[in-house]
């Protein structure tokens, strides 16, 4: 009797939220563990020696790497068709039948590209972590390599207009490793995240070339006051742009449309709201305690700028 009572609350349940959703065909909606295999298939391609146990002799690698991109692009292929399927109560036209192989024919073309960048990314964690043993070490085991891996696919894909299909790439990552990079945010060459774990990389994020995080650092938006509406939303740039050669330190916090200019240092638990000259160091002043009572203000403080 418990149970009939149930399914009747969850079936009225679901027809009130359904009712005020809007109709949408939810039987289309992209599967996260055909998306997971998708992307095991495709590490094996991008590193077949060492994502994909590839033991063979060097003539038959090719042929692995084919068998390996074919499974990985159909169940993509799959997973897109899926998306648009979701999609289409919102478009005002058909999409094209051959929409999903227009996707994969051009995110295939990127692989190469991707390939490259992980490699610079890698190279990037193994000059500036000096526990690393190997570049083997750091894209098998680093979570932020691992992270960024899941990234650099994710990223092409959500510029090829499939943002439900890049979005379970990156929360897949997340699940992993505990590193949210959204799929929309811009990452520039050889970028290393150390340790890794709480970084946050909003939507409109963008990122140069050769920054580090550290473990906690928060690239995130300002909430807007009177947000209240559910519906359709305005895509607006909200998220910082981190300039190249910029270290961030653990703890950090830096919110809104704010730039930080190349070459800077931001200080560890700093909460940045305001742009940063180029070669600045950011960091909080050192707390004193006498008899009990604390002696400085920790705000963050412009230190100057690097030498």
């Amino acid at each position: 009797m418990f149970v009939a009572a149930a399914i009747s609350a969850l079936r009225e349940a679901r027809t009130a939220q359904r009712a005020s959703a809007g109709a949408r065909d939810v039987t289309h909606f992209p599967s996260v563990p055909q998306i997971e295999v998708a992307i095991a298939h495709l590490s094996a391609a991008l590193y077949p020696r060492r994502l994909g146990d590839f033991a063979g002799l060097d003539d038959t690698e090719d042929q692995f790497v084919g068998d390996r991109l074919v499974q990985a692009l159909d169940l993509l292929r799959g997973e897109i068709e899926r998306e648009f399927a979701y999609w289409q109560v919102e478009s005002r036209s058909r999409f094209d039948p051959d929409q999903a192989d227009t996707v994969i024919r051009l995110f295939t073309a990127t692989l190469g590209g991707i390939r490259t960048s992980i490699d610079a990314d890698i190279e990037a964690a193994f000059l500036g972590d000096p526990a690393a043993r190997s570049l083997d070490e750091i894209l098998v085991c680093y979570p932020g390599a691992i992270a960024v891996r899941y990234h650099r696919i994710a990223h092409e894909l959500h510029q090829l207009g499939v943002p439900i299909v890049a979005r379970i790439i990156s929360e897949l990552a997340n699940s992993r490793t505990g590193i949210d990079i959204h799929p929309g945010a811009s990452i520039g060459p050889g970028f290393f995240i150390d340790h890794g774990t709480g970084v946050v990389i909003g939507e409109t994020s963008i990122i140069g070339a050769r920054v580090k995080l550290y473990q906690h650092v928060t690239l995130g938006a300002r909430s807007p006051l009177g947000l209240t509406t559910v519906g359709p939303r305005e895509r607006y740039a909200r998220h910082p742009i981190i300039e190249d050669d910029v270290i961030v330190y653990a703890g950090a916090t830096i919110l809104g449309r704010v730039t930080i200019g190349a070459g800077s240092t931001i200080g560890g638990n700093v909460w940045l709201l305001d742009d940063v000259p180029p070669g600045s160091i950011v960091a909080q002043p050192e707390a004193s305690v006498v008899d009990g009572v604390p002696g400085e203000d920790l705000r963050a403080t412009l230190l100057g700028r690097a030498a």
